[in-house]
């Protein structure tokens, strides 16, 4: 089918609850896709930070594909191979005691929630609250829209389980003070992705690394953006040198399947006992399969470092570039702040020169595939040069 039909049949046919760009994508590989009009197109967005080894990445496809062969699903009433070893090499990679599996970073969140709440109730503090941070985002079912820290993302949704205190980014006395007020856990992204792309700093880090230990709280990092080496460590929180009770993943993790966990240190391996939580497709064979691929990419000797050299290469290009007032984040996890102050437009440009970014609020954000070449790299950054070139010319005739 050609774009307009493509367009007209999801229109009829889905429930508008995203404002799509006007392009439809029909295959990839690696770091680029081609549309339905033959079009080639330079990928800085991996599908969200899903495609963690770019499009249809050869050993991950052959492994999927080999494990649909030979069993695509079983339920959690019974042990699976694959799903075991996956959670072993997550539990290592993270350096975490064991795991959850389940579908979506929401539904990772949902269950580190579940987890802090039961927690606290079997170590009579049952009733305290979940910090987490303004302008924070954490999912879109009801109790992650409600942890989420912005009121833009509640609006006519309620009424939510109550449960949550928000305390801004930074404030150290803010998150002390909810702490002390008997606050069971804190829940924060190491860089508020939905938020702007604004990374927390790693003495606030530390310090509520500190502050729940000192007030028997548990610390649990949102790594659904972050993690799986989209920073240049396993998990963004590395780069403060802090272990959190409770990891949540997803996204790139499993290269392009749903996937996601919640993982736990080792004094809360068997605080949901059987019956207390679960999930039908968590833990499928086939994406777990897909799953082991990107960890055994990800820890192989001197990837992350690349993801690092990758992170820098694209700063310091796009520091150089007219139209750009700041750049942020962490590796390759990028947002830049336009001059011009219309990220959706800039996309849209780049879109039609052969582009896909990404946009947070009013920013540009990037994603690339964490296997993008240094060619493919620079001819994105090529093409978004121009665009920021004449999108700035543009404005400044207007």
């Amino acid at each position: 089918m050609d774009f307009q039909t493509i367009r007209q049949r999801a229109e009829h046919a889905l429930m508008p609850t995203y404002g799509r760009f006007p392009v439809a994508l029909e295959k990839g590989s690696g770091a680029t896709a081609t549309d339905s009009e033959g079009r080639i197109l330079i990928d800085f967005g991996s599908g969200i930070g899903v495609n963690s080894l770019g499009f249809c990445d050869a050993e991950w496809a052959d492994a999927v594909a080999r494990q649909a062969a030979r069993l695509q699903h079983i339920s959690n009433l019974y042990y699976q191979e694959t799903q075991s070893l996956f959670a072993a090499e997550l539990c290592e990679a993270a350096g975490m005691s064991r795991a959850f599996l389940c579908n979506s970073g929401a539904e990772a969140n949902e269950c580190a929630i579940k987890l802090a709440r039961l927690y606290a109730a079997q170590n009579g503090r049952e009733g305290g609250a979940i910090v987490t941070l303004q302008n924070s985002f954490h999912g879109r079912t009801l109790a992650t829209l409600e942890a989420t820290g912005q009121d833009a993302f509640h609006a006519d949704f309620g009424p939510f389980t109550g449960g949550f205190t928000y305390v801004p980014a930074e404030d150290s006395e803010a998150l002390a003070s909810a702490l002390r007020e008997g606050a069971c856990a804190v829940l924060l992204e190491c860089v508020q992705g939905e938020g702007g792309v604004l990374p927390l700093s790693n003495d606030y880090l530390r310090l509520a690394r500190r502050l729940c230990d000192e007030h028997g709280a548990l610390l649990m990092i949102d790594e659904v953006q972050t993690g799986a080496g989209r920073t240049g460590r396993f998990l963004a929180c590395e780069h403060a040198g802090i272990r959190p009770d409770v990891v949540t993943l997803a996204k790139g993790l499993g290269g392009g399947l749903p996937v996601g966990a919640c993982l736990c240190a080792e004094p809360l391996a068997a605080v949901l006992s059987a019956g207390k939580h679960g999930s039908t497709f968590g833990g499928n064979p086939v994406v777990c399969a897909g799953g082991r691929v990107v960890l055994s990419r990800l820890m192989s000797p001197g990837f992350l470092d690349t993801v690092t050299r990758k992170g820098e290469l694209l700063r310091t290009r796009l520091k150089a570039m007219k139209g750009v007032r700041s750049v942020r984040g962490l590796g390759m996890m990028l947002g830049i702040e336009l001059t011009n102050g219309d990220a959706r437009r800039t996309a849209e440009r780049c879109l039609e020169n052969g582009l896909l970014v990404l946009t947070a609020k009013t920013l540009l954000r990037l994603l690339p595939p964490l296997t993008i070449t240094d060619e493919e790299l620079n001819r994105g950054l090529d093409i978004l040069e121009m665009v920021l070139a004449e999108t700035t010319a543009d404005t400044m005739k207007g």
